[in-house]
């Protein structure tokens, strides 16, 4: 799907051939004398219009535009958020197999704030998963042309909004995809197909690696499974050595039975999206492969399958944790923590300027926070603040959760330095606390993304959260630490939004070629 910034105005935007022109009215519209801008009016002031984000009124082959299909929608004050809502609500009344060309006027909204706002929108109403299906239908829209009398001044916004889309939708095909096709080896094969973007490189170790360095934590999770784990380290070098990391972590269980804690069998398929954490990460270097900024960046994916045979660990085992701090199982269902734990250990090594979890952790921040606002945990206010900041302008919000010590009491075990479960209550913040004995000194945040990571029911799929939120915050690091991202050429941007994910059939053949290994003793 390409996106165009135009110079047009309502005028000449009704003079252009399209299957749909949406415009997007705000409350500052001002009608000029053509006709499309005269039959709005009317219908404002008829009360057959509002400006209210969301309200809609269509039109098929009016005299006032040559379009088969003119969609005038609401946008309220024409905040990024209104517009969002506004274009998802016109793009999903439009959407059908002869959508092909759309063409969006910003008429009377700040294109410059908003057109990142409207991309996302496009691509999320019009995304199809196809990867495992026999005959596949994907979009049938092709081209959108936004259009603004000033589209020079949008360019940065449609580079960005691009880029996030491209990021978006490669973390939602991860995480659609069924167990069967997002192993851990394979999760590792997307990984290092990331390396073809200039400055990203890309290393995956396997079992051996892992125990090498002492992830014991991690290793447990694996070993009631065939699927050999796979512990993947992506690194964005857009900045000279000397300048520290942002390291993201992201949990990979790519299929979560809940190990001999095993879950119920309703919705356990829902399971499959237990590595968004991990799809997260990847979208976000997906992201940064088209932005070119000048940040440095490191992705880390401790990735497994949490299975129940005569291998795996039980609930009272003791495991031995990177760090070297021992870990008593009472639950084998609280395995994310254990993946992640000796991850976190790990990235004290690049010495980073952050360090960032991003996990489908617990239910008990679904509880809590629905499927709005991700949980985010940290310590560090400032740290804390600047992804509050990230979440709000990447409309993917996120909200802060306690960190007192007190809440860390239920993890003491008589057998163990610590438990990796402490009871019911306070769920979300005992797992961070869980999380936090393994930071030292780095700053750290986790963020549970269990309520925001994917939809239930009738939309079940990934949502692809929070890629934007991440992406927002790393290039919005102090500017004393980064140059500015490359400009945006000046004539007008083109960009072809893609997930470049792997064939359906060749997922096929590579996962027949997959080794596996015997279940740990």
């Amino acid at each position: 799907m390409n996106f165009e910034l135009k110079s047009l105005d309502l005028a000449a935007c009704a003079a252009e051939k399209c299957d749909a022109l949406i415009v997007l009215v705000s409350e500052a519209f001002a009608p000029a004398k053509d006709a499309l801008s005269q039959l709005i009016a009317q219908a404002r002031a008829s009360g057959d219009l509002e400006a209210k984000p969301g309200k809609l009124l269509q039109m098929y082959r009016p005299a006032a535009a040559a379009a088969t299909r003119v969609l005038l929608v609401g946008v309220g004050d024409g905040a990024a958020r209104h517009v969002r809502q506004a274009v998802a609500t016109a793009v999903a009344a439009a959407k059908g197999p002869s959508l092909r060309k759309v063409l969006i006027s910003f008429a009377g909204a700040d294109a410059q704030k908003s057109v990142r706002a409207a991309v996302q929108a496009v691509a999320e109403a019009t995304y199809v998963y196809t990867t495992t299906k026999s005959k596949p239908e994907g979009r049938t829209l092709s081209q959108v042309w936004l259009c603004a009398p000033d589209a020079a001044a949008a360019q940065a916004e449609l580079a960005l909004g691009t880029a996030t889309v491209a990021g978006v939708e490669l973390a939602k095909e991860w995480g659609n995809r069924p167990g069967n096709h997002a192993t851990p080896t394979l999760l590792g094969t997307a990984a290092k197909s990331l390396a073809r973007f200039p400055k990203i490189r890309c290393e995956v170790l396997g079992p051996k690696e892992v125990a090498a360095l002492g992830m014991g934590s991690f290793m447990s999770v694996a070993q009631g499974s065939k699927e050999p784990l796979r512990f993947i380290v992506l690194h964005y070098s857009g900045a000279a050595k000397t300048v520290a990391p942002t390291v993201l972590v992201g949990k990979g269980i790519t299929f979560d039975t809940g190990g001999v804690s095993i879950k119920p069998a309703a919705e356990m398929d829902e399971m499959k999206f237990d590595m968004c954490g991990a799809a997260s990460v990847l979208g976000v270097f997906r992201a940064l492969g088209d932005l070119k900024p000048a940040i440095n960046v490191v992705g880390l994916i401790p990735a497994c399958e949490n299975m129940p045979d005569g291998g795996a660990v039980k609930p009272g085992d003791v495991v031995t944790s990177m760090s070297g701090q021992t870990i008593e199982n009472l639950n084998t269902d609280a395995e994310g923590r254990l993946v992640l734990c000796d991850a976190l250990t790990y990235a004290a090594r690049f010495k980073p300027r952050a360090v960032i979890d991003i996990a489908t952790l617990t239910g008990a921040c679904v509880v809590a926070l629905g499927g709005v606002r991700s949980g985010m945990f940290s310590a560090d206010d400032s740290l804390a603040a600047a992804l509050q900041a990230a979440g709000e302008s990447a409309l993917d919000p996120c909200w802060r959760l306690p960190l007192d010590d007190e809440y860390g009491e239920g993890l003491k075990s008589n057998f163990a330095d610590m438990a990796n479960v402490a009871g019911r209550a306070g769920g979300a913040i005992t797992a961070a606390k869980f999380l936090q004995k393994f930071t030292g000194k780095m700053p750290w945040a986790h963020l549970d993304i269990a309520g925001t990571a994917w939809k239930s029911g009738a939309a079940k799929g990934a949502t692809g959260r929070p890629v934007g939120l991440l992406l927002d915050y790393v290039l919005n690091q102090p500017p004393a630490l980064i140059e500015s991202a490359q400009a945006a050429p000046k004539s007008i941007v083109r960009r072809k939004m893609a997930t470049q994910a792997i064939p359906a059939k060749t997922v096929a053949k590579t996962a027949a070629k997959t080794p596996r290994k015997t279940a740990a003793k």
